[in-house]
């Protein structure tokens, strides 16, 4: 990469407003309700979702670096992809969905960082089918979840700083290779 690319500083913003949220809240906090069904975890599932689809998506790229850009979606298929998605997301638990939001948003933000040149153009020719500027979405879902999670109503017990480490979602990986790469303290 010959310079530094101006939606990786606002991933990492973004990222870190995440974690600073989520490290905030209770497990009550984070089943707190918003609109349409939603809670706080559930939303940050649907974060999770989609940010493990643009890390699956750049992991195939990855082992084929001149094939062409990943396919574009349609607004018709996310709506129903969050549709069909929604039960995934309100099943899992409050605090795996606030630790898995983390780890998944570190992840992708490392391999969106990790694209080539040439990547991020054929990217951008073909529609940019991936999002990177993954703080677009965050920041979104972030400022719905804040008026629901304000000071005044955040939990003075609040949880520890989530770890999160393989294990912890040794029953979400599918096989050994798992898109979600866990990164060493020297890698952060």
């Amino acid at each position: 990469m010959s310079e530094p690319r101006a939606y990786v500083a606002e991933n990492n913003i973004q990222r870190q407003r995440l974690r600073g949220l989520v490290t905030r809240l209770s497990d009550d906090d984070l089943s707190r309700p918003l609109d349409a069904g939603w809670t706080i975890a559930a939303v940050l599932g649907h974060l999770i979702f989609w940010d493990q689809r643009t890390l699956v998506l750049i992991d195939g790229w990855k082992r084929a670096p001149h094939g062409a850009a990943p396919p574009n979606i349609g607004q018709h298929d996310v709506d129903w992809i969050n549709d069909s998605a929604k039960a995934l997301c309100l099943a899992l638990p409050p605090r795996t969905a606030a630790r898995l939001a983390i780890a998944t948003a570190e992840a992708v933000d490392r391999a969106v960082e990790g694209l080539s040149d040439a990547q991020v153009a054929a990217n951008d020719a073909a529609g940019r089918p991936l999002n990177l500027f993954r703080a677009e979405h965050r920041r979104e879902h972030l400022d719905e979840m804040l008026p629901k999670s304000s000071a005044s109503r955040v939990s003075r017990h609040a949880s520890p700083a989530p770890t999160f480490t393989p294990s912890d979602i040794e029953l979400l990986s599918l096989e050994a290779g798992s898109p979600i790469r866990w990164l060493s303290e020297s890698d952060r």
